[in-house]
């Protein structure tokens, strides 16, 4: 972004070097910073816009968009179907269990996709549009920018049990959360990267209290669960309570993108048991990126979070003439 600061700037540099040796290393490499430069050079400029504004009235805005695009990458590759509501011959992602109730920022997408629209009609897919907002989202709550590839088109079709058994969920196992990332191409330094985007953002109580009354079947506390965090918890989502309440997902700075989450995780307060288990042998590969990603002002978690982003951005997406370009991001073209 061109208003970003100086160190932000610097980051960039870093950034954009290492996001084109990324890029063009792989099989994606189709996928261009400047696709749009010329069909609608505007673009940028208006997902910003739409999402500071939203931002405005809803802080967790930037958090949903993030993982909007997180869950529509991971399921058939970045090709917007978890936008697509149910019709006669889509059955929507939306309804799957990690996404029902949970997910949102649909309305903030369908806001820039219809400025868009009004701008550059039928050029730019809804696709690229979560890829951008997840940049704009960080960028807005004080995290990394960096130039988005983009080139993608849009799926006519949606995978709801692609979304039920392919997105990582708070009950999975160390191994099951590896096992996800490695089926897309994604590696170790990719989770623990990707897994900073709990920074901010809000969980509900059932995604999380069976480690405040029964972890792992023992009527008991989580043992690795901070004392005083767990009391916080037990306050805030009481045994027996509403199970959609939301809890800060970083209790310190829950709406700022920064590198306290793991802090968090080195204290014995990540919300999630996914989230603590990264940090669950200290002597492991995995701690120890932890480690350098707390250890300084959180510049080297940016830049790797960045990169990690572009990553997964490029899992499988269609190009060419392979799907299209929606005209409402809720439904495919009819014809």
């Amino acid at each position: 972004m061109s208003s970003s600061s100086s160190s932000s700037c610097c980051i960039n540099i870093v950034l954009v070097t290492v996001a084109l040796l990324t890029v063009s290393g792989s099989s994606h490499a189709q996928l261009s910073s400047s696709f749009y430069d010329e069909s609608c050079p505007g673009l940028p400029d208006i997902v910003l816009a739409v999402i500071a504004q939203a931002q405005l009235s809803d802080p967790r805005t930037p958090a949903s968009l993030v993982r909007l695009h997180f869950h529509d990458c991971f399921v058939d590759g970045c090709d917007g179907s978890v936008l697509l509501d149910d019709s006669e011959t889509i059955v929507s992602e939306k309804g799957a269990t990690p996404n029902k109730n949970s997910a949102r920022g649909f309305d903030v997408i369908d806001d820039i996709k219809s400025q868009v629209e009004s701008l550059c009609p039928g050029v730019v897919s809804c696709a690229d549009i979560l890829a951008l907002a997840a940049e704009a989202s960080v960028f807005l709550s004080g995290g990394p920018s960096w130039d988005v590839p983009m080139g993608r088109r849009d799926g006519t079709t949606a995978n709801k049990d692609g979304a039920n058994n392919n997105l990582p969920t708070p009950f999975d196992t160390l191994d099951v959360i590896q096992s996800k990332f490695s089926a897309v191409g994604l590696d170790d330094t990719d989770l623990v990267a990707l897994s900073g985007a709990h920074t901010f953002g809000r969980a509900q109580c059932k995604s999380f209290s069976s480690r405040l009354y029964n972890y792992s079947g023992t009527l008991r506390p989580d043992p690795s669960l901070d004392p005083s965090y767990l009391a916080m918890l037990e306050e805030n989502c009481p045994r027996g309570g509403v199970g959609t309440t939301l809890k800060d997902l970083d209790p310190t700075t829950p709406d700022a993108f920064d590198n306290y989450y793991y802090y968090n995780l080195q204290n014995g307060r990540g919300l999630l048991q996914t989230d603590q288990e990264l940090y669950s042998d200290t002597s492991s590969p995995i701690a120890s990126i932890i480690d350098q990603y707390a250890s300084d002002d959180g510049s080297f978690f940016f830049e790797n979070f960045a990169v990690s982003m572009i990553n997964m951005g490029s899992i499988s997406p269609l190009t060419g003439s392979d799907g299209e370009v929606r005209f409402d991001c809720r439904k495919i073209n009819a014809g």
